[in-house]
């Protein structure tokens, strides 16, 4: 009887470790990231704009009652010192914005945010008309939130795209 015990123990564990194997117990597709950004452009010149769009999406199941995020220029950015620019404007319904004007920006987003909504920002990126060129221009965002009555936390950085910027062609 001892034998018939062990192979049923043996069979399931092998049956557990297949499915492991295979994927069976993973859900069949991953959720969309919390933080999706997008540039209108690529490449830009000196005195042009750049249209940054940033969508936040509550994936959890219980309502997030607390959002911190930040959008600070990369290292490689910050080198460039011939490059200027600033965020013209941050706008979007349930969002307010501090530092436009600056190259960094706080954004805070109306709470509670339900499972299953998004809440969208639009920011300008103005290049100076006497910035230098031939440089890239990125930032990074941090953000944070609450959820499950606080009692969860998640946060995560995540990259803009970058945007290049060229010089003007002689005239």
């Amino acid at each position: 009887m001892r034998i018939s015990h062990i192979r049923r123990l043996s069979a399931a564990a092998v049956l557990a470790f297949a499915m492991v194997l295979l994927g069976l117990g993973q859900p069949a597709g991953a959720a969309a990231p919390d933080l999706q950004i997008t540039a209108d452009q690529a490449t830009v010149t000196p005195g042009s704009s750049v249209n940054l769009t940033m969508t936040f999406t509550n994936n959890q199941t219980t309502d997030i009652w607390f959002v911190y995020q930040s959008v600070q220029p990369t290292w490689q950015t910050t080198q460039r010192k011939d490059l200027k620019y600033s965020f013209a404007t941050c706008a979007g319904e349930g969002v307010t914005c501090t530092g436009t004007g600056t190259g960094s920006l706080g954004v805070n987003y109306a709470i509670p945010v339900a499972p299953g909504t998004s809440r969208t920002v639009a920011l300008t990126l103005d290049v100076a008309a006497d910035s230098g060129c031939n440089g890239t221009i990125g930032f990074y965002s941090y953000l944070y939130y609450e959820y499950n009555n606080g009692q969860t936390t998640k946060d995560g950085v995540y990259n803009t795209p970058e945007t290049r910027i060229t010089c003007a062609p002689a005239a």
